[in-house]
């Protein structure tokens, strides 16, 4: 009876004792704190397409992220990661388990990131840029995708037109999405910029939200003063209310394609294209950039003046001298050129 009680006593302390091992594997394969990230902050890893199980690991331990590797292994196989790799873009945070990081990976549950259309956008290359540079895809594949007719003929645009369906804003996207995805969320996003009443807005000063798309980024170009842009929007109306040439030298500026120009000369107004504001009258056939909300909006709720010119202050400060007279201009134009002449011989002789 002795005896087999220590047979018993023995048995149970040998049970208990793998049941202490085998808790303490599993403890340490999937839900100790396997995950080391530099500051402890979140980071981003990014596992790209045609990425294989050894490629991944090799990553995670390269990068520090993994404080014991084979016990990962041992979670990823358990969640079957080795056939399960989706590429994508993980955030991973410092002390996450083995087990949350593997089926995260291996379910593909991928983290968001922002896309942010701002600044100066003149060139299908430097929207290209602007669109992929936190994605995977380049700019190459998505400055293809701009100039396929057809592609973007199924959004209702064309190259002339296209440049006013991207509206500048911060988007959140998928680092794996695709040209294509990506130009939907574009065109997704202009329809609900375009709502009812900003076409409405547009229907009451007699332009389409192209057109208002194509004058707000002749707005946006001329000044970055988002005070001032309803008072420029208002000169350009007035312009087209009595038939007047717009003669906005941005568009000479566009119509040269080049944009070193930093004074508009009298060969520039002769150029020969329908972006010439100087030689036709009206607006030009579409945008020469991006336009912002605010020159959009500016150009919807423009300031009704007496204005027919304006002209760069010769403080440099970005704002401008309005005038409702052409004498009036001429002053004004000349104290800006006597104060850009004496700026530009400074300039040159700076070493």
């Amino acid at each position: 009876m002795e005896k087999k009680y220590r047979f018993l006593s023995l048995a149970g302390f040998l049970f208990f004792g793998v049941g202490v091992v085998v808790f303490g594997w599993y403890y340490l394969t999937s839900l100790h704190k396997n995950i080391v990230t530099e500051e402890k902050a979140p980071v981003a890893f990014l596992v790209p397409t045609g990425t294989h199980f050894e490629q991944l690991v090799d990553s995670l331990t390269a990068k520090g992220y993994l404080k014991y590797k084979h016990p990962f292994l041992w979670a990823a196989r358990r969640e079957h990661l080795p056939q399960n790799v989706h590429r994508g873009r993980y955030v991973l945070h410092n002390g996450m388990s083995n087990k949350e990081l593997a089926r995260k990976l291996a379910m593909g549950w991928q983290d968001p990131l922002h896309v942010t259309l701002s600044g100066t956008i003149r060139t299908f290359e430097r929207l290209a840029h602007v669109l992929t540079r936190p994605l995977e895809i380049d700019s190459t594949a998505m400055l293809e995708g701009l100039r396929n007719d057809s592609l973007i003929a199924a959004y209702g645009f064309d190259s002339v037109s296209l440049r006013a369906m991207f509206i500048p804003n911060t988007y959140e996207v998928y680092w794996t999405v695709s040209v294509e995805r990506l130009l939907d969320r574009m065109y997704k996003e202009y329809t609900l910029f375009w709502n009812e009443e900003r076409k409405e807005k547009a229907k009451q000063i007699g332009l389409s939200p192209l057109q208002v798309s194509t004058l707000a980024s002749i707005v946006y170009e001329e000044t970055k003063k988002t005070d001032e842009m309803a008072d420029v929007a208002g000169v350009y109306m007035n312009r087209l209310r009595i038939g007047m040439p717009l003669q906005a030298d941005p568009t000479l500026i566009f119509a040269a394609q080049d944009y070193t120009i930093r004074r508009v000369l009298k060969k520039h107004t002769r150029i020969e294209s329908p972006y010439n504001t100087y030689k036709y009258k009206g607006l030009p056939p579409g945008p020469i950039s991006v336009p912002s909300i605010e020159a959009i909006d500016a150009v919807l709720g423009f300031n009704k003046h007496n204005h027919f010119y304006f002209c760069a202050r010769e403080d440099f400060s970005g704002y401008h001298n309005f005038a409702p007279t052409y004498g009036q201009h001429l002053q004004n134009a000349r104290r800006f050129q006597r104060a850009l002449t004496e700026r530009l011989k400074n300039e040159e002789k700076s070493p």
